[in-house]
């Protein structure tokens, strides 16, 4: 078994434990860092403890997955917030020069994020300021961009003109920005000299004109005018990459390369742009399986994995707003067609199908798990992802389903199944709206503040889940044990689960 040392993004579940029950035990020993030292959401991480721990790790690791965001700033959200010189920051990625020196065979998987810039006013995870005039922050890259391409209607134009915000917040927004795109840069340069073996640079929270859309343009001339189109990726995403990094890690230390064949419902579904993305799902959904270690099958038959991507037509909703559907997921759609093909390819060809249930924006959708359910597929298939944004999901299924294709059903596969249809589908699209509307008043509470990690919400919550496991997934709902369940960040939007499956 090979030692592998990943750095996650951030302390959440979704970065500090997916990648750990996804590939721990089978071909992997990963080696993390302890939660005392990882942050907390806007407070850091301790930098000086995660660069030792770096260095003293990797001297006998076979692979280093690591993000530079953890390295750099401490976290994902302080990456947002923070007040550090291009040299300090320029001195903790010199790290990694130690890590090959002290290590020369070891591979070096990283991904740097393009920082993010909501579209709405709210300083939950950004700046204080942003609760005051992110919208408008939001507004002014967004109207600039398309200004500078002519694209900007005389509204628009207009609306730039008028927009009114204190401009030193503008400033410290952009200057942030400065700073982590010319470090972002920095790692690109880091792969050129074979220091990094590989790169992803994710859009976190992406949009198709804006500002990160405009350090995006600058990011992609640095990658062309070296030639690093094969070893630097760009794509949107942020919480799922180091699922996608250990997967082709693990391809490549198996010398394996499956074949993934993409099955949609409807026929424009790849032309979609998924909500927080900036491009076609198609184009994402391709770089995820490369990047992932996998290449793109023109067939069934010479398939090693199929992947079923559950997509509108047209234009995504959020799940909680899904018992409202509009013609892009009804008339427009083939669910039957998509879901008799699954059943075949299951049960006939006996091939590992993955399901990407990104037809809503922040959860699943009921009706697929319905028809699943109806088929017998709930455990049958290789992996099912529905949470967050279509690449968070993407990033999750594509993965596992790599890992089931090498290494089979195996309990630990069960429970991570198992434990996506509890959190994805069970609460992002159903517990956490019912929960938020029904409780967090009697307490004083609201969506960005329940208080406790372990607390009443979170023992409301868990009752919640087996109530809906035991009315939309009866199936499972016998044999799954949460063993532990909390908020990460003491709010409703993610949950975090423990989840076991005995059959």
């Amino acid at each position: 078994m090979k030692k592998v040392v990943l750095l996650p993004l951030d302390e959440r579940p979704c970065n500090y434990v997916f990648p750990q029950k996804l590939f721990k035990g089978e071909n992997f020993n990963i080696v993390r860092p302890g939660l005392e030292i990882m942050g907390d959401k806007k407070q850091a991480g301790n930098l000086e403890a995660i660069r030792d721990f770096v260095l003293n790790e990797t001297k006998d690791a076979y692979g280093l997955v690591i993000s530079i965001d953890t390295l750099l700033y401490g976290g994902i959200v302080p990456s947002r917030l923070h007040y550090d010189k291009i040299e300090t920051l320029k001195e903790r990625l010199n790290i990694l020069k130690l890590v090959k020196e002290n290590n020369p065979k070891i591979k070096i998987f990283a991904f740097h994020l393009i920082m993010r810039c909501p579209k709405y006013s709210s300083s939950d995870e950004e700046p204080d300021y942003y609760e005051l005039c992110g919208r408008e922050i939001f507004l002014h890259g967004f109207y600039k961009h398309k200004m500078e391409l002519s694209l900007a209607s005389p509204e628009e134009v207009e609306h730039f003109n008028n927009l009114k915000f204190n401009l030193d917040y503008l400033n410290d927004f952009l200057n942030r920005r400065k700073i982590n795109t010319a470090m972002t840069i920095e790692s690109i340069n880091f792969v050129k000299q074979n220091l990094i073996d590989f790169l992803i640079v994710p859009q976190d929270d992406s949009a198709e004109f804006g500002w990160t859309a405009m350090d995006q343009k600058v990011v992609r001339k640095e990658i062309e005018d070296n030639k690093l189109q094969l070893k630097v990726y760009m794509y949107p995403g942020a919480d799922e990459v180091a699922n996608t990094l250990l997967s082709r890690l693990l391809c490549e230390s198996e010398h394996k390369r499956p074949l993934v064949y993409i099955k949609y419902p409807t026929i424009t579904s790849g032309s979609v742009i998924p909500a927080y993305e900036d491009r076609y799902l198609d184009t994402t959904i391709k770089y995820q399986i490369l990047g992932a270690g996998g290449l793109i099958a023109t067939s069934v038959n010479e398939a090693d994995i199929i992947l079923f991507v559950n997509s509108p037509s047209d234009h995504m909703m959020e799940a909680a707003y899904q018992m409202n559907k509009k013609q892009g997921y009804t008339t427009m759609r083939n669910m039957v067609e998509w879901i008799e093909y699954m059943d075949y390819c299951v049960n006939e060809l006996g091939k590992p199908v993955i399901v990407a249930d990104v037809a809503f924006a922040n959860g699943a959708e009921l009706e697929l798990i319905s028809l699943l359910e109806q088929k017998g597929l709930t455990m049958k298939v290789a992996s099912y992802a529905g949470w967050n944004t279509s690449s968070n999901t993407l990033g999750t299924c594509i993965p596992q389903g790599i890992v089931y294709w090498m290494n089979g059903n195996t309990p630990s596969h069960k429970s991570f199944l198992a434990a996506r249809y509890v959190e994805d589908a069970g609460y992002c699209s159903f517990v956490r709206k019912y929960v938020s509307d029904h409780y967090l008043d009697q307490f004083n509470f609201n969506y960005f503040y329940v208080k406790d990690q372990r607390g009443v919400i979170s023992n409301i919550v868990k009752e919640e889940l087996f109530k809906f496991l035991e009315t939309y997934i009866p199936s499972i709902a016998k044999n799954v044990v949460i063993n532990d369940i909390y908020m990460p960040w003491r709010r409703m939007f993610e949950v975090g689960l423990d989840i076991t499956y005995k059959d």
